[in-house]
C-alpha cells in the first residue's frame, strides 16, 4: 500500500518551507533520493516524519543530541544489527519508515524491532526477509560509518577500488582460476590413497547393487501391509464367512428361508392390491442381493485357507524395503534419492579412473591460462593504476594534503590466487619527503576519511541517497571548506546526508536540518526540524563559536555567502551540462 508523494521538501513546524524560496540553491536533478523518513520510538525519538530535500542535506546539533540516530535508522533499512538498546525505554518496539517518489504514489520500505520476539520487514507493504529488505536498500542507499573508513585497511577492499576500474579482465581471471582450481582439486582427489578410493568404489558399488535388487517402488508399503494383515488372519476371516453364511443360509432356520416365505406369504394380497405387490418385488430384490452375498461369503469361506508361501513372500518384501529404510531412508523416496546419487558419485569414480591418464595434462592446460588470463588482469591494472591513483590524489589534495602521494602497487604471488597472479597494496604518504608505504601504517583516521571522500567522488556513488557519518572528524580550516566543496559536488548529482559538527561544511548545504535533545514530562526527546534562513544563520554562528554574538552572526554571514555563491555556480554548471546533453 502506498500513499500520495509530497511534493514540498518541508517540516510543518518550520517558517522555511521550499529551499527556493529562501534563496538557498537546490542541487541538479538526478537520481532520486529519500523523500521522508519516519521514525517512531528509537533511542531518544519518540516520534518523528522527517521531509528530506533533494541534493546536500546537513544535520548538525549540539555534542549528544543524537545526530547519528537518523544515520542509525538508515541503517536498520540496510540489514544493520537491530539490538533492543535501541528501543526507547519503556516501549514495546521501534519503527523505521522510509519513502521513495514513484510517481504520484511513493515507495516504502520499513523495519520494526520488537522486545518480544522477531522484528518485521516490509517492502511496499509486503512482509519480505531481512536479507530481502538489506539488497533492495543496497540499490538505493550507501553509508559511510563513522569508522567505516577503517575498511580501506583492507587489502581486499583495496584491490577492489582498482579491480573496479578493469572488470573485464578480473571477470576473465575468474572463470579460468575457477575451471583450474576445479581440475586440481579433481587430480588430488584421483590421487589420494589407491586403497581409499578402492573402498569407497567397493561400497558404493555395494549399496547401489543392494537397492537395484530389491528394486523399491514408492507407494509400494501400504498395499503390502494391507496384504499382510489378511493372510495373517485367513483363519479369522474364513470362520467369520461361514459364522455368517449359518444364519444366512445354511442353519436349519435361515434369513433365506424366511425371507422366501415371506415372499409366498405376499402372492394372496399381490393379486389386489398394487402397494402390496410393489411391496413383494422389493423384497424379491432384497432376497436376490442377499443370495448373491452368500455366494460371495461361500468363496470366501472356501478359499481363505491359510497361504503360508504368499504370508512369507509379503513379509520378506516389507523386511526388505524396512531394511533400505534404515539404511538409506527414513522413506522409499529417500532411498531412491539417496541411489541416484550414489550412482553418480560412482559414475564420477568410474570416469576418474579412465580420465587418469589425461587429467593431469589438462590440469596443466588450465593452469597454463589462468597465467595467460594473470598476465592480462595484471596489465590491466598497470595501465588503470597510474590513473585512478592521480585522480584520487586531485582530491585528496584539494581536501587539504597538498603533498599527498599515492599509488597502487601489484606484488607478485607465488602462486595462482583467488584474485590474480599479484596482490595490490595502496600505498600513501600524506607529508612530503616521507617514503610511501602502506595505507593502514601511515594514515590518521582523519586522513582516512578524506581518501574515503575522495574515493566516493570519484568512483561515484552507486546509490540515489549516500549518508556520511561525521566524515569530518579530525578536519578543520581550510580543509573543512575543501570537504565541503567536494560533498557538495557529489550532491549534484544525488541526495547527500552528511551528520557533521563543522560549520564550513553545514553552511554548504543545500537543506540544513538541527537535531535537538529536551526534556519532556522527565522524560529525554530528540526533535530534527528543518531551519529557516534566521535560524540557520544562528545555528552556523553556533557552530562557529558557541554563541550567537554579533561577531558570530558577522562571521556566519560571511560563510554563509561564498558557500551560496559557490554552490550556486555549482548547479549553474551542472544545469547547463545536463542542458548540453539533451541538445
Amino acid at each position: 500500500m502506498t500513499r500520495k508523494a509530497r511534493t514540498t521538501p518541508a517540516h510543518p513546524d518550520s517558517a522555511y518551507p521550499d529551499p527556493a524560496q529562501a534563496d538557498l540553491p537546490v542541487a541538479a536533478a538526478g537520481p532520486q533520493g529519500i523523500a521522508r523518513l519516519e521514525i517512531q520510538n528509537l533511542a531518544t525519538i519518540t516520534r518523528l516524519s522527517l521531509e528530506l530535500g533533494s541534493g546536500f542535506c546537513a544535520f548538525t546539533g549540539e555534542t549528544g543530541a543524537g545526530k547519528s540516530i537518523i544515520v542509525d535508522a538508515l541503517g536498520l533499512l540496510l540489514g544493520s544489527r537491530a539490538s533492543t538498546d535501541l528501543i526507547r525505554t519503556g516501549e514495546e518496539d521501534l519503527l523505521v519508515t522510509a519513502f521513495w517518489p514513484r510517481g504520484k504514489d511513493e515507495l516504502t520500505a520499513s523495519r520494526r524491532v520488537s522486545l518480544h520476539g522477531r522484528g518485521t520487514t516490509r517492502i511496499d507493504g509486503e512482509v519480505v526477509t531481512l536479507r530481502e529488505l538489506q539488497q533492495w536498500s543496497q540499490d538505493r542507499l550507501t553509508i559511510h560509518w563513522q569508522h567505516s573508513a577503517v575498511s580501506l585497511l583492507s587489502a581486499a577492499n583495496q584491490r577492489q577500488l582498482l579491480d573496479r576500474q578493469v572488470a573485464g579482465a578480473t571477470a576473465q581471471y575468474a572463470a579460468a582460476y575457477q575451471q583450474w582450481r576445479g581440475a586440481v582439486a579433481r587430480l588430488e582427489k584421483l590421487q589420494s590413497s589407491e586403497r581409499e578410493r578402492a573402498r569407497q568404489l567397493d561400497l558404493l558399488s555395494f549399496q547401489v547393487q543392494e537397492i537395484r535388487e530389491v528394486a523399491p517402488q514408492p507407494g509400494e508399503e501400504e498395499p503390502l501391509t494391507t496384504d499382510l494383515t489378511r493372510l495373517a488372519n485367513l483363519d479369522a476371516i474364513a470362520q467369520a464367512a461361514a459364522g455368517s453364511l449359518e444364519l444366512l443360509s445354511d442353519g436349519e432356520i435361515s434369513a433365506l428361508g424366511l425371507m422366501s416365505q415371506s415372499v409366498r406369504a405376499l402372492n394372496a394380497g399381490a393379486r389386489y392390491d398394487e402397494a402390496t405387490a410393489q411391496l413383494q418385488t422389493e423384497l424379491r430384490e432384497a432376497l436376490d442381493a442377499v443370495q448373491a452375498v452368500v455366494s460371495e461369503l461361500r468363496v470366501t469361506a472356501e478359499n481363505s485357507a491359510a497361504d503360508p508361501e504368499e504370508l512369507a513372500r509379503v513379509e520378506a518384501r516389507i523386511a526388505a524395503l524396512g531394511k533400505l529404510k534404515t539404511k538409506y531412508g527414513p522413506g522409499l523416496q529417500d532411498v531412491l534419492d539417496f541411489q541416484a546419487r550414489v550412482a553418480d558419485e560412482l559414475a564420477e569414480l568410474q570416469r576418474d579412473e579412465q580420465d587418469a591418464g589425461t587429467l593431469h595434462e589438462d590440469v596443466l592446460a588450465l593452469e597454463k591460462a589462468v597465467r595467460e588470463a594473470g598476465a592480462r588482469l595484471d596489465e590491466a591494472r598497470q595501465k588503470a593504476a597510474g590513473p585512478l591513483a592521480g585522480q584520487l590524489l586531485d582530491v585528496i589534495r584539494e581536501l587539504g594534503m597538498p603533498h599527498a602521494r599515492m599509488e597502487f602497487r601489484l606484488q607478485t604471488l607465488e602462486t595462482p590466487g583467488a584474485s590474480g597472479l599479484s596482490d595490490v597494496k595502496l600505498l600513501f604518504t600524506a607529508n612530503p619527503g616521507e617514503e610511501l608505504a602502506p595505507l593502514a601504517d601511515v594514515a590518521s583516521g582523519g586522513e582516512l576519511s578524506r581518501v574515503m571522500l575522495a574515493i566516493s567522488t570519484v568512483l561515484g556513488a552507486e546509490t540515489p541517497s549516500v549518508v556520511f557519518d561525521e566524515v569530518d572528524a579530525g578536519i578543520g580550516g581550510s580543509a573543512a571548506l575543501a570537504v565541503a566543496a567536494q560533498l557538495a559536488r557529489l550532491a549534484t548529482g544525488r541526495q547527500v546526508l552528511v551528520v557533521t559538527h563543522l560549520a564550513q561544511i553545514a553552511a554548504r548545504a543545500d537543506h540544513h536540518y538541527k537535531v535537538e535533545k529536551q526534556v519532556e514530562n522527565g522524560r529525554t526527546v530528540s526533535r530534527v526540524r528543518l531551519l529557516s534562513p534566521e535560524e540557520r544563520l544562528e545555528e552556523i554562528a553556533r557552530m562557529l563559536s558557541g554563541n550567537t554574538s554579533e561577531a558570530a552572526m558577522s562571521h556566519a554571514r560571511e560563510l554563509l555567502e561564498p558557500a551560496r555563491a559557490q554552490a550556486a555556480g555549482a548547479q549553474a554548471k551542472a544545469t547547463a551540462k545536463a542542458g548540453a546533453r539533451k541538445v
